[in-house]
């Protein structure tokens, strides 16, 4: 794919850059006939059909500035993202753009980007730093919770004559009005309710404690202001309401036969000691976890690394778009999510700033041993990466072909980069790891609090982050 863009990069204070970028003449005239087409859609020239109306033609109606604006409006997402990667540059917030005027025909179209770019870190020790890792372990309380659980899960409902109380189950049907007319979603028929639980506008449940069973009661409940249903908020609603059944919740004992039925164990013993097998190797895992962010800090802390205020705030930025881009995608509005949480949008940006720091230190002392110790992501590195991305086993895994074909695209774009970077810095993570030494927390804590005696007022040490603090 021939370059659309020449970039010349001049570095700025603050971890600041400013690229100068010249789109060829080559590209723009394709962005140019692209823009003419989707502008010729919506024009009426008599002898061209609705659609079918040539590019040249177009200039020749609309003008050529009005098309070259159209053009430069399609074209500068991409163009802004070449030029970030020719110039090589890990950009942080959002860029500032400086449009020069727009060329005549056969000159480039030149423009100024401005923007925070990722610190660059001097290196101290990587290797061989002493980190605190806890060790895994199952208390008693955690594993009572574990079998707690799977009693709740085994538990059975019985049927009681007597009156319902908070924590019993009742069947139930109900019809609800609003000033006498039957409203969407007010009716149910053998409803199984569990009173106390919530699960229903508040005082409803409560209205049903002392219900016997076959028992018809009103119910008169008000919906909150703030209810989902805008049309039913604060209205008043009565339910005439009948409880069918009374039901009790019944756990099974703590004993042998519960761990046979239960885990498949023979006595209760080794139900619990399977249980903490399982907590903790759950534990392992987050330690683990864990672990490989604090030996990330530690070389971090090492390093020497000037990351100016207003490049975390930027960063703290990025973060909130890429929640609200997550959010997005699992069909949350955002602004919901703001309301929800009762802040702003600035005011989460702010609480985010500590692990925006900490994230861009961790990125720069990556990419600088990624620099000093030659790693490099394959090509089989990338189809690996792409592999498991699909997620898919078996039948329904993605075929070699179509992996290379997934690698070719994204070589052609440009895209493959910034994955190589990622698997790079993963690669530099576990070098780090592979050669670091893992202490007891409270050793690695006890450290941190030490005071330095060389100074004229002693000061404590520098707090690492460590697992669990």
């Amino acid at each position: 794919m021939p370059t659309a863009v020449k970039t010349t990069t001049k570095e700025l204070p603050e971890s600041r850059v400013r690229v100068d970028v010249e789109v060829e003449p080559k590209a723009l005239e394709r962005e140019i006939a692209g823009a003419a087409g989707e502008l010729g859609g919506d024009l009426k020239i008599p002898g061209f059909r609705k659609g079918k109306v040539p590019p040249q033609v177009v200039l020749q109606h609309v003008g050529r500035e009005a098309v070259l604006d159209q053009a430069v409006r399609r074209g500068l997402p991409a163009w802004y993202e070449e030029a970030v990667s020719d110039a090589g540059i890990a950009t942080v917030g959002e860029p500032k753009l400086d449009l020069d005027d727009l060329p005549e025909k056969g000159a480039p179209l030149a423009f100024t980007i401005e923007v925070g770019v990722r610190p660059p870190a001097e290196l101290g020790d990587y290797k061989g730093l002493e980190v605190g890792r806890r060790e895994a372990e199952a208390t008693r309380e955690e594993i009572d919770a574990e079998l707690e659980r799977l009693r709740e899960s085994a538990a059975a409902l019985e049927n009681v004559e007597r009156p319902a109380a908070e924590g019993d189950f009742v069947v139930l049907d109900f019809v609800g009005t609003i000033d006498g007319e039957p409203f969407e979603g007010a009716e149910a028929r053998g409803h199984l309710l569990e009173l106390g639980s919530g699960r229903l506008i508040p005082g409803f449940e409560e209205q049903l404690t002392g219900a016997e069973p076959e028992e018809d009661r009103e119910v008169r409940i008000t919906f909150p202001d703030d209810y989902a249903n805008e049309e039913l908020a604060g209205k008043e609603a009565v339910f005439a309401t009948t409880v069918k059944e009374v039901k009790e919740k019944r756990l099974p004992e703590l004993d042998d036969d519960f761990a046979l039925e239960a885990g498949g164990h023979d006595t209760l013993a080794e139900l619990r000691e399977d249980l903490t097998g399982r907590l903790v190797e759950a534990q392992e895992q987050q330690i683990a976890s864990e672990f490989r962010e604090a030996v990330v800090d530690s070389a971090a802390a090492e390093a020497k690394i000037e990351v100016p205020e207003d490049l975390v705030h930027a960063k703290a930025h990025d973060m909130w778009h890429a929640t609200e881009r997550r959010l997005a995608s699992q069909g949350l509005d955002p602004k919901q999510y703001l309301e929800i949480t009762g802040k702003t949008e600035e005011e989460l940006v702010e609480e985010v700033q500590p692990e925006a720091e900490r994230a861009l230190k961790r990125e720069s002392v990556l990419v600088a041993i990624v620099a000093v110790e030659g790693i490099e992501a394959s090509d089989d590195d990338l189809l690996e990466t792409l592999r498991a991305a699909a997620g898919a086993a078996g039948e329904n895994a993605p075929s070699e072909k179509s992996l290379q074909r997934s690698l070719k695209k994204a070589k052609a774009k440009g895209g493959d980069e910034a994955l190589r970077e990622d698997i790079a810095m993963r690669k530099a993570v576990d070098l780090l790891v592979e050669h670091a030494k893992p202490i007891p927390v409270d050793q690695a804590k006890a450290r941190d609090k030490l005071w330095t005696p060389d100074k004229e007022e002693s000061e404590p040490a520098g707090e690492l982050w460590t697992p669990g603090s």
